[in-house]
């Protein structure tokens, strides 16, 4: 928790409880995400982690994960995960996304980066794009065996190189795949995206929820909810996605069902030529796989995550 008053002295300007509270004052508290787990080595899930800095002087960084069995030179698929928490809260260290992303390099036999991008209100998005970004670019850094970390460069197998990310995370997944498709990365190629029970608006919605409310109160700036960056059908940039397979996970009870399957219909009308498929999970609520990730349909969930990662693997 990041408050030191009484929280009675100021206005609320946006709570998410029992998550976030944030007053007009700038104080704000989190309640979650907050909590670290340290990187280990050959860790008692057989991963090991470390953390990385990417950019100093914004403190941009990431958890890096390979599975302790992994033999020298071996290449493994790329992952690059972004977590959820509307922008304002959530980490790659705390214990619900730090499980999960090791649960599916497990799972998947893969080397993932988890990126820890800044938080509003104290960094409004666009800067969460932005890091989302400059992360996404400095992994592909590391393609021909350059970059400066070892992990990438020795077990990062390039052609297989896939993005993934919950809720918010799921719109920076659609972000990143569209400034790839106009900008290019570096030579390197995406070959597929996860979306996991996205969110993007509807421009004829009822904007009433905590989700359009957290859009709103995370970025200032915004021209509203068709705004494109969260309005696939505004996105000229849809079309032209920068990956060939994209896989949408909604779930039967979330707030955001119809989001998903928005964002499914539209970039399968809008002329890009890859791959798009929709599963949903019947009777669950949103993200639910993160805080319930040992029942059965949260761990279909990640076997589904890891066979898609998977399909293409060179026998």
């Amino acid at each position: 928790m990041d408050s030191g008053m009484d929280s009675g002295t100021s206005e609320v300007v946006h709570e998410f409880l029992p998550y976030f509270r944030a007053y007009k004052d700038g104080r704000v508290e989190r309640n979650f995400g907050t909590d670290i787990v340290p990187p280990s080595i050959n860790s008692q899930s057989g991963i090991s982690t470390k953390d990385v800095e990417i950019i100093k002087e914004t403190g941009l960084s990431a958890r890096v994960y390979i599975p302790s069995t992994i033999s020298p030179g071996q290449k493994l698929p790329i992952l690059v995960y972004y977590h959820g928490g509307g922008f304002f809260m959530g980490s790659p260290f705390c214990p619900t996304y730090h499980n999960h992303v090791a649960a599916l390099v497990a799972e998947a036999n893969i080397v993932a980066v988890s990126v820890d991008y800044r938080l509003a209100p104290e960094h409004p998005v666009p800067i969460g794009y932005e890091d989302s970004w400059i992360a996404l670019r400095w992994v592909a850094s590391h393609y021909n065996g350059q970059g400066p970390e070892a992990w990438l460069r020795e077990h990062g197998d390039f052609h297989r190189f896939f993005l993934v990310g919950d809720s918010i995370g799921g719109n920076i997944v659609h972000n990143m795949l569209a400034q790839a498709g106009v900008e290019g990365l570096q030579g390197v190629k995406l070959l597929g995206a996860c979306l996991v029970q996205p969110y993007v608006s509807k421009t004829e919605s009822v904007h009433t929820g905590v989700e359009d409310r957290s859009w709103l109160f995370s970025c200032p700036t915004t021209s509203g909810f068709d705004d494109p960056r969260i309005n696939p059908a505004e996105d000229s940039r849809l079309s032209r996605l920068g990956c060939s397979k994209v896989l949408i996970f909604i779930a039967e009870k979330d707030d955001m069902r119809e989001r998903g399957l928005f964002y499914y219909e539209t970039l399968r009308k809008s002329g890009w030529e890859g791959e798009v498929e929709i599963v949903e999970t019947e009777g669950e609520d949103h993200v639910f796989h993160l805080f319930n990730p040992n029942c059965e349909k949260a761990l279909a969930l990640l076997k589904m995550l890891a066979s898609f990662i998977n399909q293409d693997k060179a026998s």
